[in-house]
């Protein structure tokens, strides 16, 4: 019972960005981003995500998806325990989701980890992208990332190579997220990846390769106080461009903030305004296990075009409640043009659903 209250005041405390509320931490005053060091860590903003996501196909001669996979990691700074001198005083927590969606089995596998940083179980490197909990970690050497996770029912080790630059989002990696300018993230993405490696199911390993995408993004401040949570897309086209859309929501699933933008192949990034991306529901699923109704299809407006967004599995719904604090909807979906025409593929993530987000 102790250790289950102490867990929740650290959540309470390591999460209390996502309510709104100013964390005791820097600024997030415009500075402008410095590479390698800032695809480390950033220990003194309240929140920070890596965020891996791709699709995997094991027959090297097929032009379809057999896999989708994630692999998530969360740094959160704990501001009541700042002060404190003792090095077991868990001043940043390390949290940890990794996923695997098996088309042909329809199912998704997944699992979550929790661990104070330090005493070699958990670590976020602040020099380049160097992150781990315990055999779970996602590691850069050059142009190449590494990404690794020995979960329940399943594994996979994966080798990614850059295909192309950063992705700044926003005005130059600094994303709004809300009508204040405090509410707002440091934010870039690594699309495109060629993915390849090994990922086990049970018994059955497989070889595989494919294509994924790599956010990254930290703040003090992420959403609005009325919003309950938000809906994005991380597209890679297979022309070689890349799409970024989402919206955070309120209570009655208005729209309060938006954006995103466009990287076509070889061109400059479009950045989307707040007005400039609308989400339409087209076919929603309930959860069996929750009961929770998610759009699992969507239409996605953005100045440059309108797409179709659809799920290639109904259920993708994570419950991590044993990390986070969250049951959301995360997975492998398809991008269709105006036209019906299937043009790329990647992830679609919806929170705040089966409950608002205040974790």
């Amino acid at each position: 019972m102790a250790s289950n209250l102490l867990r929740r005041h650290l959540l309470a405390s390591a999460f209390s960005p996502l309510l709104g509320v100013p964390a005791q931490a820097a600024s997030t005053a415009r500075h402008e981003l410095q590479f390698p060091r800032d695809l480390g860590a950033h220990p003194e903003f309240a929140i920070e995500w890596w965020y891996l996501t791709g699709w995997l196909k094991a027959d090297a001669s097929s032009q379809q998806a057999g896999f989708g996979f994630q692999l998530t990691f969360f740094r959160s700074r704990v501001a009541a325990t700042q002060a404190m001198t003792s090095a077991f005083a868990a001043r940043q927590l390390i949290f940890a989701h990794a996923a695997v969606t098996y088309l042909k089995g329809q199912t998704m596998l997944h699992d979550q980890r929790i661990a104070r940083e330090g005493f070699g179980i958990a670590q976020a490197s602040q020099t380049d992208t160097d992150v781990k909990l315990r055999d779970w970690s996602l590691q850069r050497n050059a142009k190449q990332y590494a990404a690794k996770a020995h979960a329940n029912g399943f594994d996979f080790q994966l080798q990614l190579s850059e295909t192309q630059s950063l992705l700044l989002q926003g005005e130059r990696g600094l994303s709004r997220k809300g009508p204040q300018p405090t509410q707002a993230s440091y934010y870039y993405s690594l699309p495109q990846l060629q993915a390849q490696g090994t990922l086990r199911i049970g018994k059955r390993q497989h070889a595989v390769k494919g294509s994924a995408w790599l956010d990254h993004e930290w703040s003090n401040s992420l959403m609005p106080a009325q919003a309950v949570g938000w809906d994005w897309i991380g597209m890679n086209l297979f022309d070689g461009s890349a799409l970024t859309a989402f919206r955070l929501r309120d209570k009655e699933g208005s729209t309060i903030w938006a954006g995103g933008s466009l990287r076509r192949s070889g061109a400059a990034v479009r950045d989307f305004g707040p007005q400039e991306v609308g989400f339409t529901a087209q076919r929603h699923w309930t959860s069996t296990l929750t009961r929770t109704d998610y759009p699992v299809q969507w239409l996605v407006h953005t100045p440059e075009a309108s797409y179709s967004v659809k799920a290639l599995l109904d259920n993708q719904e994570l419950d991590s409640r044993a990390s986070t604090g969250a049951v959301y909807w995360e997975g492998l979906s398809e991008l269709f043009d105006s036209a019906g025409q299937l043009i790329g593929r990647g992830y679609l993530e919806m929170t705040g659903y089966a409950s608002p987000l205040r974790l």
